[in-house]
């Protein structure tokens, strides 16, 4: 899977609805953040919980520039929960927790603008 952060990088192709629906992004609560210094780049692990169908996942997430592991907890993020888990050094990383990239590359994480519950699927 490649993931782009140029924000000059052309559209993707178009896709169809159903394409879109195959992506399960839900919203969840950041209930700890880990330091993870045997990342490659810098780097917090996360637990997130998803409500009670999905329940608690971790995610590697490289947001180690705009936010603190003091700033985490308790913090509604979004994230894709249908890939496959992926080793990331000695962590097994379960969602791909989401963000845009500032005007230096660096990770700002999607949150709705008010709470709602965890486990909410985006549509």
């Amino acid at each position: 899977m490649h993931v782009t952060h140029d924000p000059e990088a052309e559209a993707s192709p178009v896709i169809g609805f159903d394409d879109f629906l195959k992506v399960d992004i839900r919203v969840g609560t950041i209930v700890e953040a880990l330091p993870f210094p045997e990342a490659r780049k810098p780097a917090f692990r996360l637990v997130i919980d998803f409500g009670p169908v999905i329940g608690l996942k971790k995610s590697s997430a490289q947001i180690t520039e705009h936010y603190t592991l003091a700033d985490l907890p308790g913090r509604q993020v979004a994230a894709v929960v249908n890939f496959p888990p992926r080793q990331i050094g000695k962590v097994m990383s379960e969602v791909l927790t989401l963000g845009f990239p500032d005007a230096d590359g660096k990770v700002v994480l999607v949150i709705p603008s008010a709470g709602v519950p965890n486990g909410g699927r985006l549509f």
